[in-house]
Formats: C-alpha cells, sequence, structure tokens
C-alpha cells in the first residue's frame, strides 16, 4: 500500500488532497505562468478582471419579472456569453418549474432578502396508456398544470412492482394531453396507477461544472407540497456534476431534503443553513468524491448530514447539527475515507453519528472514517446512543470527542460497538452522564 494511503486519516484539507494526488502518475510538464485564451481549453484560463454581470429582479434589474423563466432566462444568456454573473435583487419569486444551472456561473442573490420558491404541488392520474418510447402523456384533467411545468411521473413498474420516477417538462399541449421535453424511456400504464405531479427542486443540474451558488434563500413550501425523494429532488438538486460551490445558502421547508447531489465531485457546502426539510438536510449522494461540508448549520430535518453510498475523502467540519429528527449524522455504504471533525452533534431524535450496518455485499461498511473533536450532547430518547458503530464497520479512529449527556443517565450509552466490529480505535474521548459509558462485547 502507498505510504499516502496508509497516512491518510492523518492528514485534513490541503494536506490530505496532496498526498491523494501524488497517488496518480508524476506530472513533469512546465507549469502553466501565464495563461491565454486557447480554443477548447477549459483547463487554464486568465483570471479576467470583468466578465458579465446581469440582474434579475421584480423592477429596475437588466431582465424584470419574478418567476423561474425569467431567472432561467438569465442564466442561460450569460452561460451563452462564456459565464459570468447573475444578480438576483430582493424579492419573492415563486416557480412553476426547476431552474437548470450551466456551467460556468455564478448565481448571487442579496441574502435573507432574495427568496426562491414555488407554488403548491397537485398530483393527477394519467387516464391513458404510454408506452416507453412515447414523448406524451394525457391526464384526467389538466387542473392547474401548464405549458413549461416540471412535474414529476409516478407509477409501479408493470412486470415487476418496481418503482418508476421520471422527471420531465410540459412542453405544448391539447386539453388533457400534453407533449413532454423527452421521452419516457418507461411504461407508464395504467396497471401500474400512474401519476403527474408538480413535483421539483428549485436549483438543479446535470454533468455541468464550476458554478457557485451564494447569498440565496430556498423555501420549499413544504406545507402545500408532496415529498419528492433525495434522489430525484431537493432544494437543491444536482446529478454528475463538478466543483460546484454553495456559500451562504438557505434551503429551508423542502417536503424532501435540503441539498442533495448524486454522483458529484468536488462539491463544497460553505456557511449554509438546511432547516425543516423533511428528509435530509446535506445529502453527499451515491458515488460523490471529496464533499466538504463547513461552517453550516443543520437543523430540525428529518436527518442532519446523510453520506450515501460509496462517498470518500470527505470532510465535514465546524458544522452545528441540532435538533434532527432521527440522526444527527448517518454514514453507512462503502462510505470510506472521511473526516467528521469539530462539529456539534446536539438533540438529535435517535443516535448522534451512526455508522450504519451495510451487509448487501462482501465488505461495504463505512471503514477508515475519522470522528473527532466533536462534541456530541443530548441526542436520542431514554436508551439514546451518542455514537453507535453498527456491524462489521472496521478502522475507525473515535478521538478527543466530548461525549456528554445531561438530562439523565436512563438506559442511555455513549459509544456502542457491535461485536463484529473490527479496529475501533478510541483516544481520549471525555464521556460523561450515561448509564453505559462504552458498550462493546469485546471488551
Amino acid at each position: 500500500m502507498h505510504p499516502c494511503r496508509r497516512q491518510f486519516l492523518r492528514f485534513t484539507g490541503a494536506g490530505a488532497a496532496a498526498c491523494m494526488a501524488s497517488l496518480g502518475w508524476g506530472d513533469d510538464r512546465p507549469l502553466i505562468k501565464n495563461p491565454r485564451a486557447t480554443d477548447g481549453d477549459s483547463r487554464h484560463e486568465p483570471n479576467w478582471e470583468e466578465r458579465l454581470t446581469l440582474s434579475v429582479g421584480r423592477d429596475k434589474a437588466d431582465l424584470v419579472g419574478d418567476s423561474d423563466r425569467v431567472l432561467q432566462a438569465a442564466v442561460d444568456y450569460v452561460a451563452r456569453m462564456g459565464g459570468g454573473t447573475v444578480k438576483v435583487l430582493p424579492g419573492t419569486y415563486t416557480f412553476r418549474a426547476a431552474v437548470e444551472l450551466p456551467s460556468g456561473i455564478r448565481l448571487v442573490g442579496a441574502g435573507p432578502e432574495t427568496i426562491l420558491t414555488r407554488i403548491p404541488s397537485e398530483s393527477v392520474p394519467l387516464s391513458a396508456e404510454s408506452d416507453w418510447y412515447d414523448q406524451e402523456v394525457t391526464l384526467e384533467k389538466s387542473s392547474n398544470f401548464r405549458v413549461g411545468d416540471s412535474v414529476v411521473f409516478q407509477a409501479k413498474n408493470p412486470h415487476n412492482q418496481a418503482e418508476i420516477v421520471i422527471k420531465r417538462t410540459l412542453v405544448a399541449r391539447s386539453g388533457n394531453r400534453f407533449k413532454l421535453n423527452d421521452g419516457l424511456r418507461e411504461n407508464l400504464w395504467l396497471s401500474g396507477s400512474p401519476t403527474c405531479s408538480s413535483l421539483f427542486p428549485l436549483l438543479t443540474s446535470s454533468n455541468t461544472a464550476d458554478v457557485t451558488i451564494e447569498d440565496i434563500v430556498l423555501d420549499g413550501n413544504r406545507q402545500n407540497t408532496q415529498n419528492l425523494n433525495g434522489n430525484y429532488g431537493g432544494g437543491i438538486f444536482l446529478q454528475d456534476c463538478n466543483r460546484y460551490t454553495f456559500r451562504r445558502v438557505e434551503s429551508r421547508n423542502y417536503n424532501g431534503d435540503g441539498f442533495s447531489f448524486q454522483i458529484c465531485h468536488d462539491v463544497l457546502v460553505d456557511e449554509c443553513f438546511s432547516h425543516d426539510n423533511a428528509d435530509l438536510g446535506v445529502h453527499p449522494g451515491s458515488g460523490s468524491q471529496r464533499p466538504w461540508i463547513r461552517n453550516c448549520r443543520l437543523e430540525k430535518n428529518g436527518l442532519g448530514l446523510f453520506w450515501c453510498w460509496g462517498v470518500k475523502y470527505g470532510l465535514a467540519e465546524n458544522n452545528k447539527i441540532v435538533d434532527n429528527l432521527n440522526y444527527g449524522i448517518s454514514i453507512g455504504h462503502n462510505d470510506t475515507d472521511n473526516v467528521m471533525r469539530n462539529n456539534t452533534i446536539t438533540g438529535s431524535g435517535k443516535v448522534g453519528i451512526l455508522f450504519r450496518d451495510e451487509a448487501r455485499g462482501l465488505d461495504f461498511w463505512a471503514n477508515r472514517n475519522v470522528v473527532e473533536d466533536n462534541r456530541i450532547e443530548n441526542n436520542g430518547g431514554d436508551t439514546g446512543i451518542a455514537i453507535d458503530i453498527q456491524g462489521k464497520t472496521k478502522d475507525v479512529r473515535i478521538a478527543h470527542n466530548i461525549i456528554n449527556e445531561s438530562r439523565g443517565a436512563l438506559q442511555r450509552t455513549g459509544i456502542r460497538i457491535s461485536p463484529q466490529a473490527e479496529r475501533i480505535e478510541l483516544v481520549d474521548n471525555r464521556i460523561e452522564g450515561f448509564a453505559t459509558k462504552i458498550q462493546n462485547a469485546k471488551g
């Protein structure tokens, strides 16, 4: 094994990045000292003093309006000009469709005064069969659906009863019959009880890179919408994207996740506030590499920070993870080589930090992770657990944490370690106020 891999968990920040970079081939090519704009070269670009800036607002702006359409027009225009900044002026903007983010833009609001929200959702059954190659559907009634709306079709697969979820946009209509922006690629047969629902992320993108979003509020209108699973939506939802930065973004009241990004690499969530969302506060999704969640507040969500499947080389630091319904942090299926440090995790309904039992394959547990210098306090009910390490998890370091219970010992446990877990290193943790400080069948 390369010595850098053996020492990974001792490194943080730039040190870890440099160590991991050294695992690849050496690069002795000359350094780029004076980059020029060269056709087709997106890796090296001069640091231009000025790029296009376009404002969006309810009045006195370059583009005037208060809907998703005006914001979509602005980001598309800026992207066509090679990138730049869209400033969203103070006001409330109500969406009927998700805004699709292109590469190379910066979206900047005015802080709490810039609010992106959405219409109430509704769901209508389909009244006619549509095959997988069709690009249209017929609804029982058109209701409040309009051309331009983002929608989700949900049904059961008629062959195996598996769940079908299809995200599309309505682009044309005749009565209750709507054309879609793309083919279905799934069978929506009436035997599968298909529905059309006005559900969508507020901001979304797929296969894009180098985007920054700052100083903006996303309000999901949770009380008037149905739930949309975090694998398909959220206040923000990304799929197969790279190098996104969210800074001082508030994502709240979404009937689903606050921030969700699937197979996305080098995503930074910095100084953000994710709260009162039905499901996950921040969801680094399956396969996401090197996520960095820092200086955030994750409060009153279904779950605070959820490391999904195969999330690696991530860092969660200096976050306040408070009063989440189930778990403060959950980590599991093949989530390896991550660091969680200097976080405050309090008031979780079940467990402060959960290492999930992942018995799906030969070795899919959350191995080689570090939990250090955190404050983990008053989590779970009468039988609550601060840190619960389940299954065959191995090579985890739990060090220098303050693990406290001030509500009374009852049947509460500080650290519970599965008898099947291996090489769980406990170093200088202060554990106070529990009926059982450490529950470890191996002694």
